[in-house]
C-alpha cells in the first residue's frame, strides 16, 4: 500500500508541476471527471485507477485557479463519447479531442464536481465616474500611444458598464484632435473588441459576417445560404457559428457604435434577435447590391488537459509556408460551396466569412477587382448587344452555368426565344467563374432557368 501511495503522489506531484508550467499560456481548460471505472476503461482503455485521475483533476484545477486560469469541467458519458467516436477514427488523438459541448461544468459547478471548494469572489469590476469626459481621455490617451492592452482592457470593460456615451466620445475626441482617420482606427478597434466576449458555453464567443454580393432580381434565402455554409465543411471543427436567418444591410452594420455591437452579441447569445440590428429592407438590399449574414461563432478550441499531460505540454505552433493542408482543403471547400450557392441561389456571390469590422473592406476589394476586371468582359457585352438587336423588343436574359473552372452563357428572349450562347473558358474570364455573374448581372438581367420551361 505504501509504495502505491507514493506513486500516485508521484503521478499528481508530476501533474501539479506541468500546470503550473503551462497555465500561464492558457485562459481556461478542461478536465473530464470520471464517475467510475467503467467510464475511466471505455474513455481511456488500460486505465483502472480511477482515484488518481480525481486526485491529478484537484491538483491541475487548483494549479490553474492560482494562476486566473478558468476551469471547465465534463462527466464522462459512455453513451455520448460512444457516438462521437462512430463518426471518427479510433485514435488516441481523437480521444483525447472528445468535448460534450452540451453539458460542460463552469464556475463553482465544476469545482464541486471535482471535489473541491468554490473559488474567491471574482474582483468586484472597476467604477466609472459619471462624468464620461475623464474616461474618454484616458481611452484616448493610451489609442495615441499605442497601448493596445491597455486599450482593450478599458474598452472591455466600459462595454460591460454599458458606457456607450463614454465610448462615443473617445471617438468624437479622436476626431477633433487627431482627424477623421484617426476617429475611424479608434472605432474600429472598439468594434473589435465590442464583437467578442469570455461569455457562452464555451467561455469565447464572437460575431462573424459573411458579405454577400446579391442578385438583382430577388433576395437569395438567407437561411439556405447560410445551412450550406456550415454543412459545406469549409469551417472548423472547433467553430460552431449559429447564422441569424434574414439579410441584414452592411450601412446598417458599419454604422453600429461598439456598444450596440456588443448588444448584438449578448442577444445572440440569449437566443434572441438583436435589437440593434434588425433584418434590411428587401429593396435597399438589392438596390445597393449586397446582403450581410450575421453569425455567433461560439469557440470550442478549450484546451483539453489530458492532451496536454500525454504531449507533456502545449504543443508547439508552426506556421507553415503556403498555409497547411487543412488550411488549403477548408479554402477548396469554400470556394466549391460559392459556386454550389450561386447556381442554387441564382446568382449570389458570398465573399468570406470576416468580422464585422471588415465587411467594408471585403465589399470595397470585390468592387475594385471587379473595376479591374471590366475591361475583359467586352466580348461577352457584344454577344449581348447583338443578341438585344435580334431579339427586337423582347427583353433579353441570361442563363449563367458554372462548369469546372469555364462558364456557359445561353442568352433568350423573355419568352424562351434560344438567340446565341458563348462558353468561356478560364483564361478567357477576367475573374473565377464564381464572380463573373456579379459582373454579367449588371447589364443583362439573369435567369435560373430556361424561360417558359
Amino acid at each position: 500500500m505504501p509504495r502505491e501511495t507514493d506513486a500516485r503522489d508521484e503521478v499528481v506531484r508530476a501533474a501539479a508541476e506541468l500546470a503550473r508550467d503551462v497555465a500561464g499560456d492558457l485562459d481556461a481548460v478542461l478536465l473530464t471527471h470520471y464517475p467510475d471505472l467503467e467510464a475511466l476503461d471505455t474513455l481511456r482503455p488500460g486505465e483502472t485507477d480511477v482515484g488518481t485521475t480525481r486526485a491529478v483533476n484537484r491538483a491541475v484545477a487548483a494549479e490553474m485557479i492560482d494562476a486566473g486560469v478558468e476551469i471547465f469541467v465534463q462527466r464522462a458519458d459512455r453513451a455520448a463519447f460512444r457516438r462521437w467516436m462512430q463518426e471518427r477514427e479510433d485514435t488516441p488523438e481523437n480521444r483525447l479531442s472528445w468535448i460534450d459541448r452540451g453539458r460542460l461544468l463552469r464556475g463553482d459547478a465544476a469545482l464541486a464536481l471535482l471535489g473541491l471548494e468554490p473559488a474567491r469572489s471574482p474582483a468586484s469590476k472597476p467604477r466609472f465616474d459619471k462624468q464620461p469626459g475623464p474616461i474618454a481621455d484616458r481611452l484616448l490617451a493610451a489609442f495615441v500611444d499605442g497601448e493596445e492592452g491597455e486599450i482593450e482592457a478599458l474598452a472591455e470593460d466600459l462595454l460591460s458598464a454599458g458606457r456607450d456615451d463614454v465610448l462615443d466620445l473617445a471617438i468624437r475626441k479622436a476626431a477633433e484632435r487627431h482627424g477623421d482617420q484617426n476617429a475611424d482606427e479608434l472605432a474600429e478597434a472598439l468594434r473589435s473588441v465590442a464583437a467578442a466576449d469570455a461569455a457562452g458555453p464555451s467561455g469565447w464567443a464572437e460575431l462573424v459576417a459573411l458579405p454577400t454580393a446579391l442578385p438583382s432580381a430577388q433576395l437569395p434565402d438567407a437561411a439556405a445560404i447560410g445551412d450550406g455554409l456550415l454543412a459545406s465543411g469549409a469551417l472548423e471543427n472547433t467553430a460552431e457559428i449559429r447564422f441569424l436567418r434574414g439579410w441584414r444591410s452592411p450601412q446598417a452594420l458599419a454604422n453600429l457604435p461598439p456598444g450596440a455591437l456588443r448588444r448584438v452579441l449578448l442577444d445572440m447569445l440569449a437566443g434572441e434577435e438583436p435589437r440593434d440590428l434588425p433584418p434590411g429592407d428587401a429593396e435597399e438590399l438589392l438596390r445597393g447590391g449586397f446582403g450581410v449574414l450575421i453569425g455567433l461563432q461560439i469557440d470550442w478550441d478549450i484546451p483539453v488537459w489530458e492532451r496536454i499531460a500525454a504531449q507533456g505540454g502545449l504543443p508547439l505552433l508552426e506556421d507553415e509556408p503556403g498555409g497547411t493542408p487543412e488550411e488549403a482543403r477548408a479554402a477548396a471547400l469554400f470556394d466549391s460551396w460559392r459556386g454550389a450557392a450561386f447556381e442554387v441561389s441564382g446568382g449570389c456571390v458570398p465573399l468570406a466569412l470576416v468580422s464585422p469590422s471588415e465587411v467594408e473592406a471585403e465589399i470595397a476589394d470585390f468592387l475594385d477587382e471587379a473595376g479591374a476586371q471590366s475591361r475583359g468582359i467586352e466580348e461577352i457585352v457584344e454577344r449581348v448587344a447583338a443578341a438585344r438587336r435580334a431579339a427586337g423588343d423582347e427583353e433579353v436574359v441570361c442563363r449563367v452555368e458554372i462548369i469546372g473552372e469555364g462558364l456557359e452563357l445561353s442568352l433568350y428572349t423573355e419568352r424562351g426565344r434560344f438567340l446565341d450562347s458563348l462558353a468561356l473558358p478560364a483564361d478567357r474570364m477576367p475573374a473565377r467563374a464564381v464572380e463573373m455573374p456579379r459582373l454579367i448581372g449588371s447589364f443583362v438581367r439573369l435567369v435560373r432557368d430556361v424561360p417558359g420551361r
